[in-house]
């Protein structure tokens, strides 16, 4: 185990990489309406300049994941830190939508630090406070709210161009900050082969958290990025207005994350989950039905916010109990579902929005994946399935 010095270096530049890694991941929603009118797009084109990074950011979660427990996370961390600042500068040159589709493709690869982060900082702790830890490495997610807060205010000062070029700066900065501030771990006295790392993805227990996952996160990063949208679309806010709202929902939904990780450390992460999937279920059918005024959609964003921040870190305590060594693959693949969460939705929402009129279906689907997931993880669901394991959890090792 490591001295407290080296783990509390590592937990907090790997927190702190991660919020302007994200902040990279969400850059282009909160100007999406600018974009919009420079170059005259759908609400469909819309959505998919949006959704694009968080389909690779997604994807590319298990290989990376892997990659981590490889070769080590800090190499693979500041790796991918280096490599945005390639996407975000050529961003800031382009002139057309199929090129800022083209750089927003690659920029999706600041949402791989995700898997990265867990896998590297899990290994720094003991079992018993892994919930709470990989609570605060989610904090990460943060990073959503400083894009919703900086990047509308930096582009009406300087520019879209200005604003992709001072990102890449600072994840250029803290890239070398990580590397001299942290330690390589050890790696494991025996390495796993790419198929042993993929046997996990054989594990029921790794779809049901990648269902769980895809739910709370991938509500997380739907709200994180079309918020802004919503503000604008039914509230007529201007983009600075709509990023400040959004960034309390995000704020709230991350700094809630490690309570979820300490009520699972204590209570478990599957009584945690039920109240979890109960509140979502609740709170998108009372956004389906009403979504004004101002002030009562406010609260019921916080409301969703505060339940899938809770749902991301009880998931997670879950990860960490079934992985076995296996943490970067795990993470890797629950973590990937989670980003597909995060992109499938707003490219609904904005086709619903085109051909509808309005969002309202989408919450409505919303609520039936919540029930859907409350339903499986009830206690009686849950006795049924452990019992065909011979009353265990299979092991992911």
């Amino acid at each position: 185990m490591l001295n407290k010095k080296d783990q509390t270096s590592i937990l907090v530049l790997s927190t702190l990489s991660m919020i302007i890694a994200f902040s990279v991941w969400s850059i282009l929603s909160p100007v999406a309406g600018k974009i919009q009118e420079m170059y005259g797009l759908t609400g469909l084109q819309k959505s998919i300049l949006i959704a694009i990074p968080v389909l690779l950011g997604s994807v590319m979660r298990i290989p990376i994941g892997i990659l981590a427990d490889r070769v080590g996370g800090r190499k693979v961390y500041v790796f991918t830190m280096l490599f945005l600042t390639l996407p975000l500068i050529g961003a800031s040159f382009t002139s057309s939508y199929e090129g800022l589709l083209f750089c927003a493709f690659f920029i999706g690869m600041a949402g791989t630090t995700f898997a990265v982060s867990i896998a590297y900082v899990s290994r720094c702790y003991p079992p018993e406070k892994q919930g709470l830890i990989l609570g605060i490495a989610g904090i990460g997610n943060l990073g959503t709210a400083v894009a919703s807060f900086l990047a509308p205010q930096i582009m009406n000062l300087w520019g879209l161009p200005w604003m992709f070029r001072i990102f890449a700066f600072a994840i250029l900065i803290m890239s070398v900050i990580f590397w001299f501030g942290t330690i390589e771990l050890a790696k494991p006295k025996e390495g796993k082969t790419l198929k042993q790392s993929l046997e996990v993805m054989k594990n029921k227990e790794t779809w049901v958290l990648s269902g769980y996952y895809f739910l709370t996160f991938g509500g997380f990063v739907t709200f994180g990025i079309y918020l802004p949208i919503l503000f604008q679309d039914l509230f007529h806010l201007d983009a600075v207005q709509a990023g400040g709202l959004t960034g309390i929902f995000v704020i709230g939904a991350t700094f809630i994350r490690p309570v979820g990780g300490y009520l699972s450390d204590k209570f478990g992460a599957v009584k945690v989950l039920n109240i979890v999937f109960s509140s979502i279920l609740f709170t998108s059918i009372l956004l389906a039905l009403w979504q004004g005024p101002l002030l009562l959609f406010m609260a019921e964003c916080l409301l969703m916010a505060i339940m899938l921040g809770t749902g991301n870190g009880a998931v997670f305590k879950r990860v960490a109990e079934v992985s076995r060594g296996n943490m970067g693959a795990v993470t890797g693949v629950v973590g990937a579902a989670g980003g597909l969460g995060g992109f499938f939705p707003p490219i609904l929402l904005g086709i619903f929005k085109d051909y509808l009129g309005d969002y309202m279906l989408g919450f409505v689907l919303l609520s039936l994946f919540a029930l859907v997931c409350l339903v499986y993880n009830s206690d009686k669901i849950r006795t049924i399935f452990t019992a065909k394991k011979q009353g265990g959890v299979s092991s992911l090792s």
